[in-house]
């Protein structure tokens, strides 16, 4: 239980997820080490990418007595829930609501961040008792949309996914969000030249971002 609280309280106090959907196994875990000096300390690794629950092994093996969240994204049943749970993921993340899923992760004490996009999808996802509701997809709406789901649900905590830059972050965070995802912008930062130390800097500049507009 007391874990589940230190995880929310990383996840609110870095407020940002990082999401590495890549197609390389050992790209991924390059990634993840990369953002991970560059401050990173929540990371999403997504089911349907190249043996997912061994990359989310490997990585909550190596870092979670250093406090970095390590979980496992695209959850859309309890099944895969449980099985991303027994390889280390303290964290679940899913596009949709599934009560299923979030009734698995209670009983093991994971946080979760489950999706929704409309007012009725908000309820039902506050209601099933996700901890974080992931605002998806987010390329047909923009930090207004939070603004108006907001005025009658303010106490929901949004992290909108998609499309969220350094420069369009502080408009998300005005408009109320708690937290938010991040996925190309620093995972694809070493892509032409395979130089890491890119994505370090990535990850420093868009937390940098975040510090500044919260």
């Amino acid at each position: 239980m007391w874990r589940k609280l230190e995880n929310l309280k990383q996840i609110y106090e870095s407020g940002v997820v990082l999401i590495i959907r890549l197609d390389d196994e050992a790209e991924i875990i390059k990634v993840a080490e990369a953002a991970i000096k560059g401050g990173i300390t929540v990371l999403e690794i997504p089911m349907n990418v190249p043996n997912a629950l061994g990359i989310i092994k490997t990585l909550s093996d190596k870092y979670k007595k250093e406090g970095i969240v390590v979980g496992a994204g695209t959850v859309l049943d309890a099944e895969t829930a449980r099985t991303a749970i027994l390889a280390g993921a303290e964290l679940l993340v899913s596009p949709q609501l599934n009560p299923e899923m979030i009734k698995m992760a209670n009983r093991y004490q994971a946080v979760t961040i489950s999706g929704a996009y409309t007012a009725k999808e908000f309820v039902e996802t506050l209601e099933a008792g996700a901890d974080i509701i992931k605002l998806f997809p987010t390329e047909f709406v923009g930090p207004a949309y939070v603004k108006a789901i907001k005025a009658p649900l303010g106490q929901a905590p949004i992290l909108p996914s998609g499309g969220v830059t350094p420069e369009n972050v502080k408009e998300w965070f005005d408009a109320g969000v708690t937290c938010v995802a991040v996925g190309s912008f620093v995972t694809k930062a070493a892509k032409k030249d395979g130089d890491y130390t890119k994505v370090t800097e990535a990850a420093k500049l868009f937390l940098k971002a975040v510090k500044n507009s919260r």
